[in-house]
C-alpha cells in the first residue's frame, strides 16, 4: 500500500470518524477550520524543514510525483509530499474528535 493510499483512507476515516462515528461533527464548524488552519501552518513549516534538509525521505514509488525535492511542484509542498497533508489532517482531526468525545462521556461541556 502507498503512503498516497493511507493518506487518503486515514483522511476519509477520520471524516466518517467525526461525522458518523463519533458524532462530533467538528469540520462543520467554523472554529474547527480556522484552528486547523493554524496548525497546518506549523505542519508545512515542520515537514519543509524535515524534507528540505533531507532528514525525513520518502520512496518515490510510494508518493505522488518523484523522488526530486523541490519547494514546490513534482507532489510536493514546501518540500513535503502533498500526503502529508491528508495525513496531518487524519491525526489532527482524529485527536480532537477523540478528545471532545470523551470530554462529552465524561459530562464535560459541550463543543
Amino acid at each position: 500500500m502507498t503512503y498516497t493510499t493511507i493518506a487518503v483512507v486515514a483522511a476519509l476515516a477520520a471524516v466518517a470518524l467525526d461525522r458518523w462515528g463519533a458524532h462530533t461533527r467538528l469540520t462543520t464548524s467554523a472554529t474547527w477550520w480556522v484552528a486547523y488552519g493554524i496548525i497546518v501552518v506549523f505542519q508545512l513549516l515542520t515537514n519543509g524543514w524535515l524534507t528540505g534538509r533531507g532528514i525525513v525521505r520518502y520512496d518515490p514509488d510510494a508518493i505522488i510525483g518523484g523522488g526530486r525535492v523541490t519547494l514546490v511542484g513534482d507532489g510536493r509542498l514546501v518540500y513535503a509530499p502533498v500526503e502529508d497533508l491528508g495525513f496531518g489532517f487524519a491525526l489532527v482531526l482524529t485527536t480532537c474528535v477523540v478528545w471532545v468525545w470523551l470530554g462529552r462521556r465524561s459530562g464535560g461541556e459541550r463543543a
